[in-house]
């Protein structure tokens, strides 16, 4: 969209000025300043769409993941025969974020998919595709039923699966184990999505279920050499969606779904991140990755342009639309907190110019870092955790103040 578009340009023309003088500081003051203008760089301007390999027996979920992450039917469903015919990267987009998906054919298939490639076997035409792109992310899914019923031979194939990628990449990206279908554990009729309305007891019974399920195969996968090193999460989840004929959502039963996404989301590189905040559109993990990176920087940049664009980006990661103008106004809306911004600014500095001639600069820079910091984390609470403009107010007063009180669940994070 163009808004968008302004929003980006925006930013990079920004990033730019600053890094421009940051060149003109001494190497010390400006070095925590470099890494964090570099950091917000990838992240917005140098992104790029994470590519994950989803790996696992037929049926064992791996569509109904791609669905679930992005809360949509973007991967056809396999519910009696085999679905995916061949190993395949797709795109798919949503939300003006994407994720690049290596949907592989399920290992130990009872039957070949139609469009299979008779001469090649599953881990064959894995292979193939892995030469083309390196995966960020290796996802390994096994229903909650079957973590202990010949889960062996699908660990060896997920073994060969890194062997490829080490074979055609020479890296070995992180491994999730995502254990799936933890709706059906017993009591089966008790729903974790919306746990609150379950008897109690029933919901931990099924909660200790599903950590029993956690276990059973995070201690299959320990006992992998070759895997062990790479494991970084075990993750009990329900992933089932349910559409109608006309495409209209019938049944959405998704639970620890954003926990998938955030620890994704940890484990990616940071170009691949704002692509997969926006196109699964959770919120938590933005939150909880890049935020508003708090940037200091000298009385020579002005305040205002900093600022308007790191207001764009964050709403741009929040998958709202604000251009220079939008940003603008989002700031005035603030209060006379930008004027105030100001008059403290020049305030510091012509008292430092009595107390402590040449340390002007410093101060000036420290209150506009401060007030940088806090229009960033109220436009996190307004863009992307949809608090009300009230609210966003509130939390911007307090960061300006420095007060490290938490309020309305926002974490302590700047």
């Amino acid at each position: 969209m163009a808004g968008d578009d302004d929003a980006l340009k925006t930013l990079a023309r920004t990033i730019a000025r600053i890094e421009d003088l940051l060149e003109r500081l001494p190497l010390d003051v400006a070095k925590d300043a470099r890494l964090r203008i570099a950091t917000l760089r990838m992240v917005l301007l140098e992104k790029r769409p994470p590519a994950l390999v989803l790996v696992g027996r037929r049926g064992a979920g791996k569509s109904s993941v791609v669905n679930a992450l992005f809360g949509a039917k973007v991967a056809e469903l396999g519910h009696v025969t085999a679905q995916t015919g061949k190993g395949r990267w797709y795109t798919y987009e949503r939300g003006g974020g994407a994720m690049s998906i290596l949907d592989t054919r399920g290992v130990q298939e009872g039957s070949l998919p139609a469009e299979a490639d008779q001469s090649k076997s599953a881990l064959e035409s894995i292979a193939v595709e892995l030469r083309t792109q390196a995966p960020d992310v290796v996802v390994f899914v096994a229903k909650a039923s079957e973590v202990d019923a010949a889960i062996d031979a699908d660990l060896d194939a997920l073994e060969q699966v890194y062997d490829a990628i080490r074979r055609a990449h020479r890296l070995e990206p992180p491994l999730v184990a995502v254990v799936s279908h933890c709706d059906l554990l017993e009591p089966k009729a008790t729903r974790l999505h919306q746990a609150a309305k379950e008897p109690a007891e029933d919901v931990d019974e099924k909660r200790r279920h599903v950590a029993t399920a956690e276990h059973a195969l995070a201690r299959k996968i320990d006992g992998r050499d070759k895997l062990r090193p790479r494991l970084v999460a075990t993750l009990g989840t329900s992933v089932y969606m349910s559409w109608k004929a006309d495409g209209s959502l019938r049944s959405d039963e998704r639970w620890r779904v954003d926990d998938l996404a955030l620890t994704l989301f940890r484990h990616l590189p940071d170009a691949s991140r704002a692509e997969l905040a926006r196109a699964t559109q959770v919120t938590a993990a933005v939150c909880a990755g890049i935020g508003a990176a708090p940037i200091p920087f000298a009385d020579t940049v002005p305040l205002t342009a900093l600022q308007t664009g790191l207001v764009a980006g964050i709403a741009w990661i929040g998958g709202r639309s604000a251009d220079k103008k939008g940003a603008a106004e989002f700031i005035g809306a603030m209060g006379a907190n930008l004027g105030l911004a100001l008059g403290l600014r020049e305030g510091f500095r012509q008292l430092m110019k009595i107390i402590a001639p040449g340390g002007g600069a410093v101060v000036s820079a420290t209150i506009a870092f401060t007030g940088t910091m806090a229009i960033g984390a109220a436009a996190k609470a307004y863009y992307i955790r949809g608090l009300s403009m009230e609210r966003a107010k509130r939390i911007f007063w307090r960061k300006g103040k420095g007060e490290k009180k938490k309020e309305d669940g926002e974490s302590g994070d700047p």
